[in-house]
């Protein structure tokens, strides 16, 4: 006789039943998988090693140009700072936010939220106006007395970084809030108990248990600015030449379809052997935020 509020045991057909249909559901995001992330995949492997016959002409002229490397390392590089800028911006205002009062996190999300819902292209026309030669900032400066003549802020690596980390800065704010609005502030008033400074309860205690959150926050960062071509085109110039664009133009202009799936391959490596040291140093855990 089963009691109240006690569970009726499932016998052992009723539980390959339940296996049974809980696998059913599996199918659908499986299928989609395949669809949209490994076929397309293979497609380009394929792309790359194949031009009515097997060849490695692409990947020979993809490693005689320098042109190819530049645009990689460049890519890279971009990646890189764009992520370090947004972990030293996002940081202090995820700490902010975990540790304030309910009605300041309310305004501090909001400030991060209205940039987010924005449009990629119009944030990124917005920092040509604000860093042109007549635009904000030039003539603060000048009306300031700072500068006799415009400064060169558009179309460089400097205004590069602008757009970009006002792009993915709530993508490293929101891992980092996570994490750190679960750590127990009572550890950090222990340590400060013990003799601790507020400095050393901060490295020591804090900051270590929001390792996950940066690893998450960084990978995440620099995965979407590997692929970035909005901001890097329009506000870049030509010493800032990504993959990405390189890629575009093969498809596009040169319809090199064989060397724009070599690129494409090319970075996917590169960027698949990045996380995996990354991964090994900082610990698949801390990367994935588990």
């Amino acid at each position: 006789m089963v009691m109240a509020g006690q569970r009726r045991p499932m016998g052992p057909g009723q539980a390959g039943f339940w296996r049974s249909r809980q696998g059913l559901l599996v199918l659908p995001p499986l299928i989609f998988y395949l669809l949209v992330y490994i076929y397309p995949l293979s497609r380009l492997w394929a792309w790359s090693f194949f031009d009515q016959h097997f060849t490695l002409e692409f990947y020979r002229e993809l490693f005689d140009e320098p042109a190819y490397f530049k645009a990689l390392t460049n890519t890279l590089e971009i990646s890189f700072l764009a992520a370090a800028l947004s972990l030293m911006l996002g940081y202090p205002m995820a700490y902010l936010m975990a540790t304030t009062s309910p009605r300041a996190r309310n305004v501090l999300m909001a400030f991060v939220l209205i940039p987010f819902w924005t449009s990629i292209l119009v944030r990124t026309f917005a920092w040509i106006v604000i860093l042109g030669k007549n635009g904000l900032v030039n003539h603060l400066l000048g009306r300031l007395g700072l500068i006799d003549e415009p400064a060169k802020l558009l179309f460089n690596m400097t205004s590069v970084q602008i757009g970009m980390v006002h792009v993915l800065l709530p993508f490293m704010v929101f891992p980092l809030y996570g994490v750190m609005s679960r750590i127990d502030p009572s550890l950090v008033r222990v340590a400060r108990s013990l003799g601790a400074s507020p400095r050393r309860a901060f490295l020591r205690v804090f900051l270590p248990l929001s390792l996950p959150g940066i690893g998450a926050g960084c990978v995440i960062t620099f995965l979407l600015a590997v692929g970035f071509y909005v901001t890097p085109a329009l506000l870049g110039g030509q010493g800032e030449i990504t993959l990405v664009m390189l890629i575009d133009m093969m498809v596009n202009t040169l319809l090199n379809w064989g060397l724009a799936a070599t690129l494409g391959i090319v970075l996917l490596v590169v960027v698949g052997i990045i996380f995996a040291v990354f991964s090994s140093l900082l610990g698949v855990e801390r990367v994935t935020g588990k």
